[in-house]
């Protein structure tokens, strides 16, 4: 169907919707649009779960500095988080170093949309699955220390969609186009009305890519919505479908990389490979407040993943059907003057990872592409993982608080080898032994203006299951999960009348047995846990607001972030590289930018991001090369009258038209005589412009 009609159909829906609600709701000149929390709001709301842990909040002051397209810039603006992003489809999520040595996709990390986990069976977290344009923040937990969001040594994401805010409701439309054939529209409806919350989006995004073979298409459409039964129970239903089609460029070597970024690789382009994603998320959460002490939210979850990906090396087909448990338990009871408050709760996740692999006969299909061949494998695995998890927060002043936190966790997999028979059977299982991660957060605070903060936890991280493989496809009982330590200690401090913020941190994760992917062949990679590592780091964030005049106000702000993150113990065979900085993460990163406001309507922002040397290999005897990119956007913003509001902007990334690394790969090696791809090449400059409507009942 084409998009106009897949527009019209949803357009009518809400219309419809509108209709129902409408009679619901009372008129009110306070209520606010959705369009203008978008722009105007920067609401800091954190997850109660987390109690005093420290974390980052991106939401709408952020989103306004870059594209609706990627939520890749976004993410990148806050220290000790770095995105490498080769495209749309292939994104590596870092937390200070944390998955930055996984060669393909995020994990090490936990991530949460609306309380519900989305994080697959073997670890892997996929951002690029879901919209910005349908959030309303996103949290980051940094290392080990949120033990109700897993204790992963790299933290934890949790996603929150949009919702109307007061009682409201209301339309809205954004349309944006730019450079490399780039069309996205996102329409909005959300109501609230005091006991009913609704929230419908559709998105469709497609673009023809800056390098040969990257054109991508998605579809998607968001259903969040709750109901108050009354003042101690409430029901809530999410419903995420993304449908995504992009073609695959893949890396370059230095070669290819110098003299045409915009190239895609030879076998690449040649079989025209691409992925086929189709994924579908329900999640029905339910929430009882027992006493005026205790309350309970428990969410059960679906998923499935239909995948396709025509490799030049060979075709897989992905089926994942997950499902699973969250409860969370929260309240507090007398201590000392004050109260004391605590959660408990636990996760269960299954699912079932079929796969299937054919021979890609491109070279036979007459230029045509990928062309699906004989089978010459077929898998299952079963994946199982439960935690558990427990914090108390105890006041013992007024100024000071502890949280004492326990998370356990148990993890299994059941490898089955359906293709082969007899002594080539590889079918096995691996079951990890139950691990303890405890945790203890201080709090101290000085006055409205100043606080301190510390923490201790133990972190881990499983291997994959193909991880464990070894290069023969039999399971390595020998490889081991990731443990580690973290210590860390922050400031956050509001100076000259709270117009300057900083909030500083340091911090050493000490991990033993630290998994460092393999590449043995085009299409298999292996782990090997490398030894002792330790990761030291700074971070730091700056940010200031002045108001020159009624009508000109202006947010400077810097992030910077420093790693020193060294393999402390690990010789691999021959070699000995203990010493040596840690693969795949840059030892400086800076974020600045300005945000400016002026005649009421009118914004400009504009960004700096520079990202030193990347070591590529274990030796540290290649790096990638540092580069700054500049990022523009302007625009105008009118609420033309009581139900009607109208934004307009432009933005320009990568103003000078730097050539750079977007994304790199470690310790690749060289197959057929060809030369090692490192490199994925950021796009070139390019212009975007959107177009705004929103409509108030």
């Amino acid at each position: 169907m084409a998009y106009f009609d897949h527009m019209r159909i949803f357009f009518l829906a809400f219309l419809f919707s509108a209709a129902i609600v409408r009679s619901q709701v009372p008129e009110s000149n306070d209520s606010i649009t959705q369009l203008d929390e978008v722009i105007l709001l920067d609401a800091l709301k954190k997850q109660n779960a987390a109690g005093i842990v420290s974390s980052e909040v991106i939401s709408a002051k952020v989103f306004q500095n870059y594209s609706p397209v990627s939520m890749v810039n976004a993410m990148n603006q806050v220290p000790g988080v770095y995105v490498l992003s080769g495209a749309l489809n292939t994104n590596r999520i870092t937390i200070r170093g944390i998955g930055a040595r996984t060669l393909f996709g995020t994990d090490k990390l936990r991530m949460y949309y609306e309380n519900i986990p989305v994080t697959d069976g073997s670890g892997f977290s996929s951002i690029e699955a879901y919209d910005l344009e349908n959030l309303r923040q996103i949290e980051l937990i940094k290392g080990p220390k949120g033990t109700s969001y897993g204790a992963n040594l790299g933290g934890a994401i949790i996603l929150s969609p949009k919702e109307a805010l007061g009682k409201s409701t209301n339309f809205s439309n954004n349309f944006t186009f730019g450079s490399f054939g780039l069309l996205k529209n996102n329409l909005s409806f959300n109501h609230n009305d005091g006991k009913l919350k609704l929230g419908l989006q559709y998105g469709h995004l497609e673009t023809e890519g800056y390098r040969q073979n990257s054109n991508f298409e998605r579809d998607g459409f968001l259903l969040n919505t709750s109901y108050q039964l009354n003042s101690k129970n409430r029901i809530s239903l999410l419903v995420n479908h993304i449908d995504f089609t992009a073609q695959i460029p893949s890396s370059l070597g230095a070669t290819a990389f110098a003299e045409d970024p915009k190239q895609a690789t030879f076998t690449w382009r040649e079989s025209q490979g691409f992925e086929a994603n189709n994924y579908t998320l329900v999640g029905f959460s339910y929430s009882h407040r027992i006493n005026d002490f205790l309350e309970n939210t428990t969410s059960v979850f679906y998923n499935f993943l239909d995948k396709e990906e025509a490799r030049p090396f060979g075709i897989l087909e992905e089926l994942t059907k997950g499902f699973g448990l969250r409860t969370n338990f929260s309240g507090n009871f007398r201590f000392l003057s004050t109260k004391a408050d605590y959660t408990f709760g636990a996760e269960l996740f299954k699912d079932e990872y079929d796969w299937d692999e054919f021979r890609n006969l491109w070279e036979d299909n007459n230029g045509n592409g990928s062309l699906k061949g004989e089978q010459f494998a077929r898998n299952k695995e079963f994946r199982s993982q439960w935690n558990t998890f427990g914090t108390l927060l105890l006041p013992f002043s007024p100024a000071f608080s502890a949280q004492l936190g326990l998370s356990v966790n148990k993890t299994q997999y059941d490898y089955r080898d359906l293709f082969n028979s007899g002594a080539e059977n590889k079918s096995a299982e691996r079951n990890f032994k139950t691990i303890v991660l405890p945790s203890l957060n201080l709090n101290y605070t000085f006055s409205p203006n100043s606080e301190i903060y510390g923490n201790i936890s133990r972190g881990f991280s499983n291997p994959t299951l193909e991880e464990t493989l070894t290069p023969d496809g039999i399971i390595n009982p020998d490889i081991a999960q990731e443990t580690g330590v973290n210590y860390e200690l922050g400031t956050k401090l509001f100076l000259d009348g709270r117009r300057l913020s900083v909030d500083l941190s340091i911090y050493q994760m000490n991990i033993q047995n630290l998994l460092v992917g393999e590449r043995v062949n085009e299409d298999q990679f292996v782990g090997n846990n490398a030894g002792k590592t330790r990761h030291r780091g700074l971070e730091l964030a700056l940010g200031y607001s002045w108001d020159i005049t009624d009508y000109v106000q202006m947010s400077p702000f810097l992030n910077y972030t420093f790693n020193d993150h060294s393999f402390v113990e690990f010789v691999d065979e021959d070699a000995d590289f203990s010493g040596n900085p840690l693969t795949g993460v840059p030892q400086h990163r800076v974020t600045a930018g300005l945000q400016v406001r002026f005649l009421e309507h009118f914004y400009w922002n504009s960004t700096l991001q520079h990202v030193g040397e990347i070591p590529l290999t274990n030796a540290a005897d290649l790096y990638s090369d540092p580069f700054t990119i500049f990022n523009m956007r302007v625009g105008y913003l009118n609420k033309l009258s009581t139900h009607f509001t109208i934004g307009v902007d432009l933005g320009l990334n990568n103003v000078f038209d730097t050539v750079y690394a977007q994304s790199v790969l470690i310790n690749t090696g060289s197959f057929g005589g060809n030369e090692p791809r490192y490199f994925y090449p950021g796009d070139a400059r390019n212009v975007y412009s959107s177009l705004r409507l929103g409509y108030q009942f």
